[in-house]
């Protein structure tokens, strides 16, 4: 088995919070060479470590000391990296598989000093495929924060009154995207969740994938929500999206919610170890064409697509809110047990709205479980 080398922080490395379940913010080393895994880490660390199977080895065994005098006046940076080169060179590396986000001067410095680095996505994507149950816990956390949110938005949409203008307005003031975002964020945080960003659009907005949305929400509008908050102790996300009318739904939107309900229920029968993400998009595609509408499966090279199923039928989800695998035309990749996807299917028309529906699975030995559990109803 080849060695593997990942240096970066577990708050920006996914490959790395994988292996050490820790948020740690500043950069470290992590090693492993056959049975044998190593940390290299300064002493803040040292003790939130302990217990995780791992051989853990302070900067000073490898001569901080010695680096900060020759290095003086050079960034922390540049320190920890030299350390960690003479760290990697000390515990026998000889060559190793990599992560592509490997800082390139840190690749370099070990290279000159002998030691050969293989970028290996393939390895570290398929590690990261079966969710530890650290990792599952924290998913399920904050599938429970993006449902509360989606309450939010629901529980107000269905208390709004509409003006003469057609306007919705909550409590004397008008309701807004950004009324409905601030609703969203306080019950994320309420569950030990955060997001630095999410979709709650209406009206043309919601036929732009990822609009975040804004300004007042009107009478017979879709409104499409789109929630991906991470839970805080675990960094695992969730993502889920409901579309909402207030009002009587036109008979357009309708027929998107019906279709896109018919998509997510029967991709939800289909997924199982075995399957691959693109037999699960043919599907969705079969369903969306037979009804009339364009995909990308029919449209021809080079045009941009602006109606109808303009997107993948969904990914995986974890320590990235888009992972491996892709539910797409190049999901070649077989679901195996550990995995969770989003199966998010759509319906767009440029410059009237949207539908979309999502919801998050886990892959089992048998077949799936639904870890969303939320009304899908175009009223709220």
């Amino acid at each position: 088995m080849s060695d593997v080398l990942i240096f970066g922080d577990t708050e920006r490395s996914p490959e790395l919070r994988h292996e050490i379940p820790v948020g740690i913010g500043d950069p470290f080393l992590y090693v492993e060479r056959g049975d044998e895994r190593h940390v290299v880490v300064g002493s803040l660390e040292l003790p939130r470590l302990e217990g995780l199977g791992l051989q853990i080895h302070p900067l000073e065994e490898f001569g901080i000391e010695e680096v900060r005098r020759e290095l003086a006046g050079q960034p922390m940076g540049a320190v920890v990296e030299e350390v960690s080169r003479r760290a990697a060179v000390a515990l026998g590396l000889r060559s190793a598989r990599v992560p592509a986000t490997t800082p390139l001067g840190f690749a370099d410095s070990l290279r000159a000093s002998g030691i050969e680095l293989t970028v290996d996505r393939t390895l570290f994507n398929t590690r990261r495929r079966s969710k530890s149950p650290h990792e599952l816990d924290g998913i399920r956390r904050a599938q429970r924060a993006a449902e509360a949110g989606m309450a939010a938005v629901r529980d107000r949409l269905a208390a709004a009154t509409i003006g003469d203008s057609g306007a919705l307005s909550l409590d004397g003031e008008p309701l807004t995207s950004e009324v409905l975002k601030t609703a969203v964020s306080i019950a994320f945080s309420h569950h030990g969740a955060a997001a630095s960003d999410f979709v709650v659009s209406h009206g043309a907005q919601a036929a732009i994938g990822h609009h975040g949305g804004g300004g007042a929400v009107m009478v017979g509008e879709t409104v499409v929500v789109d929630l991906w908050p991470m839970d805080v102790e675990s960094a695992c996300f969730a993502d889920m999206t409901r579309t909402f009318v207030v009002g009587e739904p036109s008979d357009e939107v309708a027929t998107w919610w019906r279709l896109c309900k018919q998509v997510l229920d029967e991709v939800t029968a289909m997924a199982r170890p075995g399957i691959t993400g693109k037999e699960l998009y043919d599907h969705a595609c079969d369903i969306f064409e037979g009804a009339g509408f364009p995909t990308q499966r029919t449209k021809a090279d080079g045009v941009v697509l602006e109606d109808g199923f303009f997107h993948s039928l969904g990914h995986g989800v974890g320590l990235e809110v888009h992972e491996e695998p892709l539910l797409g035309s190049t999901g070649r990749a077989k679901l195996v047990p550990g995995d969770v996807i989003a199966v998010e299917p759509g319906l767009y028309r440029a410059g009237y709205g949207g539908c979309r529906l999502e919801d998050l699975l886990l892959i089992t030995e048998t077949g799936v479980e639904r870890l969303t559990d939320f009304p899908y109803d175009l009223a709220p």
